[in-house]
C-alpha cells in the first residue's frame, strides 16, 4: 500500500510587504519540519511533491535532501488564490476565510472560489495518486485551506471550514492510501507519530 501524506507547511516568516507566495518557513516551521523528519510516518518515502509557494517548497527541500529524493513542484498545489486582497490583518483574514468556506461557489473579495480550488486541487491530487511509486509513500507539501478543500472531498462531505487544519502555525498532516483514496488519517500535528 502506498500511503499519500498530505502536510501543510508550518510557520512561515509574515511579511506584509513581501507577497504571500514568497514568505519563507520561519526558524519555528524549520524546526518543526526538521522534528517531523525523524517521525516513523516518514521513513518511507519514495516521492516529495511540492506547491510553488516558496514556504511549500522550503519544506519539501528539507524532506528531499533527508531521503536523497527530488520534489516535483506542481503549481496546482497552491493556496487558493487570494492576490485580490493581498496580505490581511488576521482578524480581517479569518472573516474573509470563513466567507470564502461559507460561499463556495463565490468569490469573496476577488479570491478564487473555493469551488474552483477545490476542483484544481481535487485533480493534483488524482494525479499523485495516478503517480503513486511501486515502493515507498508520498509526501505532498501545501497549504491549510486547500488541505481543507481535498479533506471534504475524500470525507464526500460539502465544503465547509469545519475540515480545516487545527491550530494557527500550518504544519499539520493527513494521510490517504492511495489505490483505495480511503482517508488513513485525519488532521494530525507533523510532529506526531502516526
Amino acid at each position: 500500500m502506498t500511503v499519500v501524506h498530505f502536510i501543510t507547511h508550518p510557520e512561515v516568516v509574515i511579511d506584509p510587504s513581501v507577497p504571500v507566495p514568497d514568505w519563507p518557513l520561519s526558524a519555528e516551521g524549520i524546526g518543526r519540519m526538521a522534528r517531523a523528519l525523524d517521525r516513523p510516518w516518514m521513513r518511507d518515502l519514495g516521492a516529495v511533491f511540492s506547491s510553488a509557494e516558496r514556504k511549500a517548497m522550503d519544506a519539501a527541500r528539507m524532506i528531499a535532501d533527508r531521503f536523497a529524493l527530488l520534489p516535483t513542484v506542481m503549481e496546482e498545489l497552491g493556496e487558493n488564490d487570494r492576490s485580490a486582497t493581498g496580505y490581511l490583518p488576521k482578524t480581517e483574514f479569518e472573516a474573509v476565510a470563513d466567507a470564502f468556506f461559507a460561499h463556495p461557489e463565490r468569490s469573496v473579495r476577488g479570491w478564487e472560489r473555493a469551488a474552483d480550488a477545490q476542483h484544481r486541487i481535487v485533480s493534483a491530487a488524482e494525479r499523485i495518486f495516478a503517480a503513486a511509486p511501486e515502493k515507498g509513500d508520498i509526501a505532498v507539501v501545501f497549504h491549510g485551506g486547500v488541505g481543507a478543500l481535498l479533506l471534504c472531498h475524500l470525507k464526500g462531505v460539502p465544503i465547509s471550514r469545519a475540515e480545516d487544519q487545527p491550530g494557527a502555525g500550518g504544519g499539520n498532516v493527513f494521510s490517504v492510501d492511495a489505490a483505495s483514496r480511503t482517508l488513513l488519517s485525519d488532521w494530525r500535528r507533523i510532529e506526531d507519530q502516526g
